[in-house]
């Protein structure tokens, strides 16, 4: 077989195998993992070193993972810049009244002091951030790449990263009182899925421009991150 049909036929199989993957393992299969919540970092760490493995192992270079070392200042870069926007944003709402019950989640409330350390700096860089980066903008977006015109490559990842957030946003819903009936938690659900979904073309979009996977993680991070602080200062 040609090589360029022999990666052609790795990267489809990479992919049709990653993308049922992806839609069932944070709103089924994580959920249901012995020890959890204390096991969610580790499976989520061993899952992205996994997966790019099984990228490089399917042809897929450094470079299209958006892993260049070559391309890191330019990730810092851009990464940076956005995550100034978001501090900004969030330093704003918290400083007007109006806005700070906006900002506020039952989920954060219930959190004491080491709780709240270990989600900000091992939960979220780890358990979330690393692994939805190295699965969405790395690995699945090299692959849909190879596969799909440019746009329909983020299209697909976005969609399939706004899916993702099924579950915790029913999680949140519940956390908060929110969405109260079938109907509105429906209607919640698919309002956010189509906002998680606009943030990945953003995310994909950033990646692509900077040539980086490092731009959309720290434009991660600061969101996450910076939320839940800006949260549990909300509640104080």
């Amino acid at each position: 077989m040609h090589a360029d049909a022999a990666d052609h036929r790795r990267v489809l199989v990479l992919t049709a195998a990653l993308l049922p993957v992806l839609l069932a393992w944070n709103n089924l299969l994580v959920h249901r993992l012995p020890g959890r919540p204390g096991s969610y970092v580790v499976a989520n760490v061993a899952a992205a070193a996994v997966l790019l493995a099984a990228a490089r192992a399917s042809g897929l270079s450094w470079a299209e993972l958006g892993l260049a070392r070559r391309r890191l200042a330019a990730g810092a870069r851009w990464g940076g810049a956005c995550a100034a926007v978001v501090a900004a944003g969030y330093a704003t709402a918290l400083a007007v009244p109006a806005l700070r019950p906006l900002l506020a989640d039952g989920r954060v409330a219930r959190l004491d002091g080491a709780e709240l350390a270990v989600a900000a700096l091992v939960r979220i860089p780890l358990g979330t951030v690393l692994w939805e980066e190295v699965a969405f903008r790395a690995v699945l977006l090299a692959a849909l790449a190879r596969l799909l015109p440019r746009a329909a490559a983020i299209g697909v990842s976005a969609a399939v990263f706004g899916l993702w957030h099924v579950r915790p946003t029913l999680g949140a819903l519940a956390a908060n009182d929110l969405a109260d009936g079938p109907a509105a938690r429906a209607v919640a659900v698919l309002l956010a899925c189509l906002a998680t979904a606009a943030a990945g073309v953003l995310f994909a979009v950033l990646r692509e421009r900077s040539g980086s996977l490092l731009a959309p993680a720290l434009l991660h991070l600061a969101t996450n991150t910076l939320g839940l602080l800006v949260a549990a200062a909300a509640h104080d």
